[in-house]
Formats: C-alpha cells, structure tokens, sequence
C-alpha cells in the first residue's frame, strides 16, 4: 500500500483562500478547531495545519511530504526543498505581495543607506539582517510579534521591514516606503525524498496542475454569443483568446455562434465594443479551471 502524502495547509491569514482554492480544484477540506490535522476527500492525502512561517522547514525535514508556504518564508528560513508551482493568491488580491522598508512620512531618511545605526523591527528577521549586511549597511533588528506598523509610530524603532499588497495599511499609520526588499507569492514545495518517490510525486504534481488551474479559471471568463455574417469579421478581431475562438454556424441562419476565453479583467470594456461591431445575445459565465 502506498503511503499517503504529507500536506501542509497554511495556518493563519492564507488558510481560507487556500481552503477555497482547493475546494475550487476539486478537493473540500474541513477544518475543526481542535484538531491539525483536518480531513480531506482524498484517501491518499493525509493533511495537517501549521503556520506559513514554520512550513518550509517542515517540509524540508520531510515531517510533511509537500505544503503550501510563502517565497518570503522559504528565503526567511534558507530551506533546502523543491518548488513545485508558483501559486498567487492571497486573501485580498490575485497579485504577489512585497516586503518593503518603511519610515515615517516626515523622517528623513530616502535610501537604505540613510538608515545606518537604526533600529528596524519586522518579522523577516534573518533575510532582513542578511539583506542589510549584504550592502555594508550596520542596522539593528528587532523581531516585531505582529502590529509592525505601531512600532515606528510609538518610537520603539525607526522603521520597518513588512509585507504589503495595497499599501494602505502602512498609509493608513504615517508611513512611506523608501524600498522594496523582494516580492513574494505563495508556492507549493516539496522535500527532495517525496519528489523522487514515484507515487508522491504524481500526487503532488497532480495537485499542483489543479490548483495552477483553479487559479487561471478563477482571472478568467467565458464569453458566449451569437454573430452576424457580415459582422464576423469586426467582432473576431476585437476578441482576445488563449489560441482561437470557436465559431459554430446557426441551424438555418446567416449567424455564428462564437465562445471564447478571455481575462476577467477585460471584460467590462470588452463587451460594449463588441456590441457596437454586431454582437448579439453576449453570455457570460464562469470557469471554474483552466487547464
């Protein structure tokens, strides 16, 4: 019998869009509160939960076979793993997140180099000391437990080094960033043991396809609709598709049935344009995965 895959699922503010996006992939994952080790509808994964920060080495120790983790927390930890698939998602956008260095709004400092002899808190201690040290640059740092922002604010440093998506939170507290460090997304990774078992790694790559697939279905739409003869010309040239739309004529009619892909973001700009060139009945649908 083949031993069951080890995955780790993210614990903390990733856990609920990592559970829809494996919901999304065909997998429903229930959590309880008193328990790490959630159930899953696959009888060859075998799933526990633990924080982002920790999954690498984990994973890395070959305690867990794969998990979900941040590039930041990999580089954080120096873990010697395989990295299967780049996975963006996040609680709050579709796009990856960046670690940057941040000063009061009326501080004088521009350049890193401005922060010599100053104290930094963050909770990227270790890549940040190696960072700062890399560019001959002497600061101190200090590990923040959470409300890294407050830090500067209360004079307890004179900036930090924290990850944001829209900046607003950092706005939000008076600050400004001077730099960004690196940017990072989720990835999926594995310990080099499971990746060269044969049966593990068909698993783990299976999980990695549907989930990549999740992923693309969820930026993009279907579009549906029908097309003059006369117009088809007009319409097709305006339409964006991963390779060609498919074109299907009407049951006894000079119109054309037209489908295609196309990125969710395009649509609301897409759709009055083709009417004005002679589409008709427009549809809109979702998809679910893109493979």
């Amino acid at each position: 019998m083949t031993a069951k895959l080890k995955l780790g699922i993210p614990k903390g503010s990733l856990q609920e869009a990592t559970l829809a996006l494996f919901r999304r992939s065909g997998w429903t994952i229930n959590v309880s509160n008193r328990s790490y080790f959630p159930e899953i509808n696959d009888e060859a994964i075998q799933c526990a939960i633990c924080r982002a920060q920790e999954m690498s080495r984990y994973v890395e120790s070959a305690t867990l076979d794969a998990g979900l983790t941040g590039k930041d927390w990999i580089a954080e930890n120096r873990s010697d793993v395989h990295v299967v698939a780049d996975l963006v998602y996040s609680k709050v956008s579709a796009r990856p997140a960046r670690w940057v260095v941040a000063v009061p709004y009326d501080a004088p400092y521009r350049r890193l180099e401005d922060l010599a002899g100053r104290k930094i808190a963050t909770e990227l201690v270790d890549y940040t000391r190696r960072y700062f040290a890399a560019r001959g640059i002497e600061v101190s740092i200090e590990f923040s437990w959470g409300a890294t922002e407050a830090k500067v604010v209360s004079g307890l440093a004179d900036a930090i080094v924290e990850v944001t998506e829209t900046e607003s939170t950092i706005k939000a507290h008076g600050l400004r960033i001077i730099h960004e460090m690196m940017q990072t997304n989720t990835q999926l990774i594995a310990n080099h043991d499971a990746w060269r078992d044969p049966d593990k790694r068909r698993k783990i790559e299976q999980i990695a396809l549907l989930l990549q697939g999740a992923l693309r279905g969820e930026r993009m739409v279907g579009l549906k609709m029908n097309v003059p003869e006369a117009a088809m010309e007009r319409v097709i040239a305006l339409l964006p598709s991963l390779k060609a739309p498919t074109v299907a004529p009407l049951y006894r009619s000079d119109y054309y049935s037209v489908e295609i892909m196309v990125q969710r973001d395009l649509v609301r700009d897409l759709i009055p344009r083709l009417l004005e060139q002679g589409a008709e009945g427009i549809i809109e649908y979702p998809l679910n995965k893109v493979v």
